[in-house]
């Protein structure tokens, strides 16, 4: 299977469970949610720097691109799962709203996987050099 739709699919997974969590937190305590919402984004922007400076440390061809791709698949695949997810287990939220979570919320997880993974691609090979000069 190639690199960037197991990237994409896991991260719009994560993506998606995330969102579908969040709403929950939003639907029983609609005050008390802004530190656990800045954790999970945290925890999401983690997850994507890491992933892609693990990529660019090991030397993964092609890594760029595949990253690229990866956020676009996150983003309209956490957009389709969180409106699934959110019918399903907090508010029976209707197709309605996928018109939105395509559009906007797709974006939104799109560069909430690019831009740490960029960030990550950017990182990961100069861990290889130092580890290389210190040997």
């Amino acid at each position: 299977m190639r690199t960037w739709l197991v990237r994409g699919l896991v991260l719009a997974v994560v993506h998606g469970v995330a969102a579908v969590f969040v709403a929950a937190l939003k639907a029983e305590q609609p005050t008390g949610r802004t530190v656990v919402e800045a954790i999970v984004l945290g925890v999401l922007v983690g997850i994507a720097a890491t992933w892609a400076a693990i990529d660019g440390w090991r030397g993964v061809a092609d890594r760029g691109r595949a990253w690229v791709i990866a956020a676009l698949i996150a983003g309209w695949g956490a957009a389709v799962l969180g409106v699934i997810g959110r019918s399903v287990f907090v508010d029976q939220t209707g197709v309605s709203a996928l018109g939105q979570a395509l559009t906007g919320g797709a974006a939104f997880t799109a560069l909430l996987v690019l831009v740490p993974a960029g960030l990550g691609l950017v990182v990961g090979p100069r861990l290889e050099r130092k580890h290389e000069e210190a040997a």
